[in-house]
């Protein structure tokens, strides 16, 4: 069966309202059925009673006391329910009955000796009986018999289970429209998510669902929506930014390897100038591939900050390794290099993305400062917090270009450094890093004097 959300809700919510109302219904039926009987057993057990009085035992027969005067008060009353009474012996055999059976007679019920209640037949009409023993000097000599008409009774009954039923089946049908009426306006926020999904592609993308004014389960899922559609549209924005970065900082490259090339095969020329523009064409095919990996490396770590982030590594050995990795261009450049640490203890720190942080950090360090001097490291603790600082005696940052320093692709001052080689990625690797693992990079800089960066761990 195919239904539409709206109905599934109104079918679902009124099959458990129908199985409640059915089983309230049964309930009031049969405690109202349960009444009946008991009032008609306790009248019943009234007349025994009384009509016992009115019985006589002589030896082994029981006869009706007056029975004359019995039948003359049943013609002088009007009873609406009249109560038939029998007079059996001790085996069951019939002894006398009241004036008004007539031809007819009680059946004896050998279960209900002692005063059990239960429905016969009399006439082909149905009577309610008791039956309770006669007793004279503790032994039964017998039993007496009271019946009461349930034609009545039954009638009361049968006309409460039909209007019952017909209540149920009015209300089952008023409650299906009532239901599917309330479960169309709850379903209103849905229908809004629905057309705003729809109308979003991918030009529109920072269009989002309204939120429903009750924060329940609507409003989550609303929310989750929106939340989905902004990673979404963050996914397209690195993808966009990264097109863009990658086609600028391509096409440069490109445009020299193809131009160096055209020259190359316009005519005839020395070994050692093929040799020549091929070594630089390979130069700038490897700065090409220097950029696209720092390109990837930036878009992963925009997309999955959790990567190795569970290894710990000793913050020193990081630095040590750095330093190692970089000894042929210290070496070159006759650095010299101060490193300090002051933390007793061993200070672990997430080894992939501290190793990004301080490598751009300190490779920028050899790459900036001035030949023969010095690049200070040292590693302090300040609070809960490990502080690592690098301080070369570079050629410093301009303080308005601080604040740019960790965008993509930004060189302070470049055109004045053309002899130093770089695209501008590092910082922006190093930031997203540190951002990855809640670190904290501070830059202080003075021209001409040098560069002090503070990584808080």
């Amino acid at each position: 069966m195919n239904l539409s959300f709206q109905n599934r809700i109104a079918l679902h919510y009124m099959i458990a309202t129908a199985i409640i109302m059915a089983v309230a219904f049964t309930a009031v039926y049969f405690v109202v059925k349960g009444v009946v009987y008991q009032n008609i057993d306790s009248d019943l057990s009234f007349e025994a009673e009384k009509h016992t009085e009115e019985i006589k035992v002589v030896g082994d027969s029981i006869k009706i006391k007056n029975k004359k005067e019995w039948e003359e008060r049943e013609h002088r009353e009007v009873q609406v329910n009249p109560v038939f009474i029998q007079i059996l012996d001790k085996n069951g055999t019939f002894m006398d009955k009241s004036p008004n059976l007539k031809e007819n007679e009680l059946d004896y019920n050998e279960e209900a000796n002692f005063g059990g209640s239960y429905n016969e037949i009399l006439n082909n009409k149905p009577i309610r009986q008791i039956q309770l023993p006669i007793e004279e000097n503790g032994r039964i000599k017998g039993f007496i018999v009271a019946a009461m008409s349930l034609e009545a009774s039954q009638m009361v009954l049968l006309n409460l289970r039909n209007i019952l039923l017909l209540v149920y089946l009015l209300l089952l049908a008023s409650l299906y429209f009532i239901s599917k009426y309330i479960a169309g306006r709850s379903i209103i926020p849905v229908k809004n998510v629905t057309e705003t999904t729809n109308r979003i592609t991918r030009n529109n993308l920072n269009e989002r669902v309204v939120l429903p004014q009750n924060k329940d389960e609507l409003y989550d899922l609303s929310k989750a929506i929106n939340s989905l559609l902004q990673r979404i549209e963050n996914a397209m924005d690195r993808e966009k930014q990264f097109t863009s970065d990658a086609s600028h900082e391509l096409r440069t490259p490109l445009a020299t390897l193809k131009g160096t090339l055209e020259v190359l095969i316009r005519k005839p020329r020395e070994r050692a100038e093929y040799e020549d523009k091929i070594k630089f064409s390979l130069s700038e095919i490897d700065r090409m591939t220097e950029t696209l990996e720092q390109l990837l490396l930036l878009a992963r770590l925009e997309t999955d900050t959790n990567i190795q982030k569970e290894t710990v590594m000793p913050l020193a050995t990081i630095i040590d390794e750095i330093i190692s990795r970089n000894k042929n261009k210290i070496s070159e450049k006759k650095l010299s290099i101060s490193f300090k640490n002051d933390i007793e203890k061993e200070t672990l720190v997430p080894h992939y993305f501290s190793n990004l942080i301080l490598e751009n950090i300190i490779s920028n360090a050899i790459k900036y400062t001035k030949e023969a001097t010095k690049i200070l490291i040292s590693i302090t603790q300040s609070g809960s917090k490990i502080v690592c600082k690098i301080q070369d005696e570079g050629i410093g940052i301009k303080k308005e270009d601080l604040d740019m320093l960790f965008n993509n692709f930004f060189r302070s001052d470049a055109l004045n450094h053309k002899n130093i080689s770089g695209n501008g990625l590092g910082l922006s690797i190093a930031k997203k890093a540190a951002d990855a693992i809640g670190a904290n990079i501070k830059v202080e800089s003075t021209i001409d004097v040098g560069t002090t960066f503070t990584i808080l761990f």
